[in-house]
Formats: C-alpha cells, structure tokens, sequence
C-alpha cells in the first residue's frame, strides 16, 4: 500500500515546477530596503566613532590615519547586517548596499 502511494507523489513531483532558485546563473533581486555589505566614505568620516560604539557585535574599528583623516575596518566575518552602524552615523559616512556575495576567508 505504501509504495503505491510513493509512486503517486513521485509521479505527482516530476511535473511541477521547481521550488528552488537557480542562483549562480540567475542572479537574485534584492528588495530595496535590504541591509548587505557596509561601505565606509572616508571623506565624510569626522571620527566621533559611534558608529563603533553602537555596533553589538564590535566589527567595525575606526583609526585615525591622518589630521582629521579616518578610515574603517569592517571585519565581515563578526559583521550581522543589522546597519546600526548606518543609522547612528551622524555624518552618514557609511551606507549599506544590496551587495550580498561576500564570502571571504
């Protein structure tokens, strides 16, 4: 009785469609608001470092590298994507993008 029944759903599953996306050749849209990899405008940057303070996990590192010069070290790999960091900025130094292939070491 049983086989009879998995015969039907295999049958069944052949003719539909595909649940899963066909990612490396298609590419994915993302959705306007989405939170991917931070950028960091050094020009803008007037160092006050709350972007540094707020972020919950510690992976963003502003140094000084000059007068009135900064410059940020995102570690991606303590990084989650929640953009605190975008939103504390007062200068609006950093700006979170759609970019979402960051696989790194």
């Amino acid at each position: 009785m049983k086989l009879g029944k998995m015969t039907k759903e295999v049958l069944r599953s052949v003719f539909k469609k595909p649940a899963t996306n066909l990612y490396p050749v298609q590419r994915l849209d993302m959705p306007d608001k989405f939170r991917g990899k931070i950028i960091f405008y050094p020009k803008i940057c007037m160092g006050c470092k709350l972007c540094m303070k707020d972020c919950p996990t510690g992976a963003i590192t502003i140094n000084q590298v000059g007068d009135k010069k900064f410059e940020a070290e995102i570690d991606l790999g303590k990084c989650i994507y929640c953009a605190q960091c975008v939103d504390s900025c007062l200068k609006k130094a950093l700006e979170s993008t759609k970019e979402v292939e960051l696989a790194q070491l």
